[in-house]
Parts: C-alpha cells; structure tokens; sequence
C-alpha cells in the first residue's frame, strides 16, 4: 500500500486537485457530446483553464492556512 500512496502523492499530491480535475474533464466531455451545449464549445479551453487555476488555488490556500 506505501508504494501505491507514494506514486498517488508524487502524481496528484492532493486529492482536491484530483477530484476537480476530474470533475472539469467530464465537464468539458458534456460539452463536447451534448448537443444543446454547442454555443459553449468555442470556450471550453478557457473553462479548463479557469477551473483548473481555481482548483489549484483552492489547494494552495488550504495549504497556507494550515500551517498557521
């Protein structure tokens, strides 16, 4: 089990990036199949952008706020 925790903490190092990581990939998979979400299709590179910058700041503030 160390193994597997190690190459997931070198990988991911947080489970929060991972589940909005996840979570902006099946969004943008919803875009791209649904066809009443076409008019979004032209932004889904600045929706991944934007969500995984927030995800990734949400990590970091977690971080700082913890080691006050």
């Amino acid at each position: 089990m160390k193994p597997l925790k190690a190459v997931y903490n070198f990988i991911v190092g947080d489970m929060i990036i991972l589940i909005g990581s996840l979570l902006v990939f099946l969004l943008l998979a919803l875009i791209n199949n649904v066809a009443s979400l076409t008019p979004i299709r032209p932004y889904s590179g600045a929706i991944l952008i934007v969500v995984i910058l927030v995800v990734l700041s949400l990590t970091l503030g977690r971080e700082l706020r913890g080691r006050k």
